[in-house]
C-alpha cells in the first residue's frame, strides 16, 4: 500500500505496444507534451510514495491492528468554477473499518493536496479547472485476503495530470494491512525478485520498441534511457514494490503476485502505471513461513 505518487506527465516519442504472451501490462495517458525529466513526489510522501504513518508498515505479523470506529466511505461528487472533484468507492470496502479508515485517509490526502493547489491560485482568473479524480476498486475479496486497487489523477495546472496510484491488501482474520515486507521479509531475497521483474521489463521494453520500427540511432537512445529508468526503479529495496496485488486461483489461494509501478518509476509517464506477475512457484521460497499457506503448493 502506499500514498499517492504526484508526477508530471510527459509525451514519450512512440507509443509502447504491449507484447503478446508476457506478464507485463501497460496503460497511460497524456494531457499534452513535456520532457522526461524529474519527477517529483508529492508532498509528505516517501520516494517509495508511501503515505505517513497511516499507510506505512504494521507491526508484528499476526497482531491485529486493533479496533478501529467505523468509518463512512462516501462517494464525493463536487463541481464548482474552480475546480471538479469525483471520488468512488466499493460498498464491500467498508466490511473493514481499519482499511476503510485507510482509504478515506489516503483520498482525504489528495483532496487537501487540490485544495492547496485551488487556494494557492487565490483570485486569479482560473484558465483551466483543476480537477481529482479517484476511484477505488476491489481486486480481491476472499475470507482470508481483501485488496483494493486506488486510481486515478490530479491535474493543479501546467501540461499535465499526477497520478494516483496505491494497493491496499488487508489480511480480515488479523485485521490489518499486509506488508510486502509481511510477506517477503527484507534481505538478499529481493536481489533475486529484483532480477526476475527487471528481465520481464526488458524484455518488454525490447520487443515494444521494435515493434516501433525506429531508426537505428533513436532506438539505441530511446532503449537506452527507458533501460536506465527500469534498472533505476527495480533495485532490491523492498519499497521498490510496495504496491502490489495477490492473483489468486479458484481455491482463492495466491498463484501470483502482481507489482504494480507508477508512471516514472520504471518508465517514461506515457507508458502509463505498469505491471509484473510473478508466479507462485518462485516467490515461495522467500515467503515468510507465516504466511505460506496463503499460496497454492
Amino acid at each position: 500500500m502506499s500514498s499517492y505518487v504526484a508526477v508530471p506527465r510527459t509525451r514519450w516519442r512512440f507509443a509502447f505496444l504491449l507484447a503478446g504472451g508476457l506478464l507485463v501490462s501497460v496503460a497511460g495517458c497524456d494531457r499534452g507534451g513535456g520532457g522526461a525529466g524529474d519527477a517529483p513526489v508529492a508532498p509528505g510522501n516517501n520516494p517509495s510514495g508511501q503515505a505517513g504513518d497511516a499507510a506505512s508498515g504494521p507491526g508484528t505479523p499476526g497482531v491485529p491492528e486493533g479496533p478501529a470506529a467505523p468509518v463512512e466511505l462516501k462517494d464525493v461528487s463536487e463541481v464548482t468554477p474552480d475546480y471538479v472533484i469525483g471520488i468512488t468507492y466499493p460498498p464491500s470496502a467498508s466490511r473493514y473499518p481499519g482499511l476503510a479508515s485507510r482509504l478515506k485517509q489516503y483520498a482525504d490526502e489528495a483532496r487537501a493536496d487540490l485544495m492547496q493547489a485551488v487556494q494557492a491560485r487565490g483570485d486569479a482568473p482560473a484558465d483551466t479547472m483543476y480537477d481529482l479524480s479517484l476511484t477505488f476498486t476491489e481486486v480481491v475479496d476472499s475470507p482470508r485476503l481483501f485488496a483494493i486497487a486506488a486510481e486515478g489523477s490530479s491535474y493543479t495546472g501546467g501540461a499535465h495530470s499526477a497520478p494516483l496510484l496505491a494497493r491496499f491488501v488487508w489480511l480480515p482474520q488479523e485485521d490489518r494491512l499486509l506488508d510486502i515486507t509481511d510477506l517477503i521479509p527484507a534481505g538478499d531475497s529481493w536481489r533475486y525478485i529484483a532480477g526476475m521483474v527487471r528481465e520481464q521489463l526488458h524484455t518488454s521494453l525490447s520487443q515494444r520498441i521494435d515493434a516501433d520500427k525506429l531508426e537505428p540511432g533513436e532506438r539505441d537512445a530511446m532503449a537506452r534511457e527507458a533501460g536506465r529508468m527500469i534498472d533505476d526503479g527495480t533495485g532490491p529495496e523492498p519499497e521498490n514494490y510496495s504496491d502490489f496485488e495477490p492473483v489468486l486461483d479458484r481455491s482463492g489461494r495466491i498463484r501470483a503476485i502482481r507489482f504494480v509501478f507508477p508512471p516514472y518509476q520504471v518508465g517514461p509517464y506515457s507508458d502509463g502505471a505498469q505491471s509484473v506477475e510473478l508466479p507462485a512457484s518462485v516467490l515461495e521460497p522467500y515467503v515468510a513461513e507465516a504466511y505460506r499457506d496463503l499460496f497454492v503448493p
